[in-house]
């Protein structure tokens, strides 16, 4: 019989990117592994008091423009940055967009973290290819029809209700989405460049109407109502698949997704591993929080040749006093299981 001697196992950090990393700061990268946002995350609630424009020194020459945590109130007086590409408005008390037409050079505007009810006045900014209103009270994807330039959009930690008005933005390629009260997949099929496209912690129940998103490479819809692995057939390039913390039971639908190379369907509902045998590339499963008993399911792995990370903790057969040896002899090529590197 086949032995397999190892060390101690080494400790490390969870690694899970089902969320975009661009928008926000080190702080606020950090999301609980649900897909929420952290608690300790910026809050829409100012109590400070606003400082006027006119004590602050704008340079007229300066082309990346940071004006973050300085009570700015309202925008106004920015007209001598003609010169700007980036402009940062971030955590400040911003309640209205406005000032910014003469401003046509930028190419990246951060008004994340304000006070912020409506996307408006963004019309002359045709030149704008980054904008972050994340963390602010908008109800409306709106006010960026203009915006044909745009690769970056995140509106993570709204009160969107639905998607709409992108059909303009076809240059765009990453769109963050979590962290509002979305209920339907829609009104993407014009969003022909996207290659990411963040909606974890939102109320969707259904994968539907994503056909039109061809150079999709990472798709993340955790913590939402999803209980069928459907509507991903078109999505043949699709590398990055996040479903965790959904009702799914089934792993299924994954047909067409031959160059997954990372399944996160933890906290879920499964019984069984099947179906992605055919998933050769696939170097990350995370299985972590299901029902899965039968130790033969992990022969579904076994044409993953350069599969890495597993995770399977909370499963039943994390009870077997031999769990980690089992998994090492089933999938030889793992180098982590779970949280913990394993060392040879």
């Amino acid at each position: 019989m086949a032995t397999l001697s190892v060390g101690e196992p080494q400790e490390m950090e969870v690694d899970r990117r089902g969320e975009s990393e661009e928008s926000g700061d080190d702080e606020t990268k950090r999301k609980s592994i649900n897909g929420e946002a952290d608690p300790q995350q910026p809050s829409t609630d100012k109590e400070e008091s606003p400082v006027d424009m006119d004590t602050i020194t704008l340079d007229p020459e300066e082309e990346d423009v940071d004006l973050i945590h300085c009570r700015i109130g309202k925008i106004e007086g920015l007209e001598v940055l003609q010169k700007a590409k980036t402009l940062s408005l971030r955590q400040n008390l911003i309640k209205c967009v406005e000032n910014l037409e003469s401003l046509v050079s930028l190419r990246e505007l951060d008004l994340y973290d304000n006070q912020i009810r409506k996307l408006e006045n963004l019309d002359a900014l045709t030149e704008l290819e980054q904008l972050d209103v994340s963390f602010n009270v908008l109800r409306k994807t709106e006010g960026v029809e203009q915006l044909s330039k745009l690769t970056k959009l995140f509106l993570l930690h709204n009160k969107i209700a639905s998607i709409a008005n992108l059909d303009n933005l076809t240059n765009l390629e990453m769109l963050e989405l979590g962290s509002n009260r979305i209920r339907m997949i829609e009104n993407l099929d014009s969003l022909s460049s996207l290659q990411s496209l963040f909606l974890g912690t939102n109320k969707i129940t259904q994968l539907q109407n994503l056909d039109g998103l061809h150079n999709l490479t990472v798709l993340s819809i955790q913590s939402n109502r999803i209980t069928k692995m459907e509507g991903l057939q078109c999505l043949v390039n699709l590398k990055e698949l996040y479903l965790s913390h959904n009702g799914v039971e089934v792993i299924e639908g994954l047909e067409n997704n031959k160059k997954l190379t990372t399944l996160d369907i933890a906290a879920n509902r499964i019984k069984k591993i099947e179906n992605i045998s055919h998933l050769t590339e696939l170097q990350e499963f995370w299985m972590n929080d299901n029902q899965i008993d039968n130790w033969s399911d992990l022969d579904e792995l076994k044409n993953a040749k350069g599969l890495e990370t597993v995770y399977l903790e909370r499963n039943p057969l994390q009870k077997d006093p031999q769990y980690r040896r089992k998994i090492m002899l089933a999938l030889p090529s793992v180098r982590q299981i779970d949280a913990t590197f394993i060392r040879f």
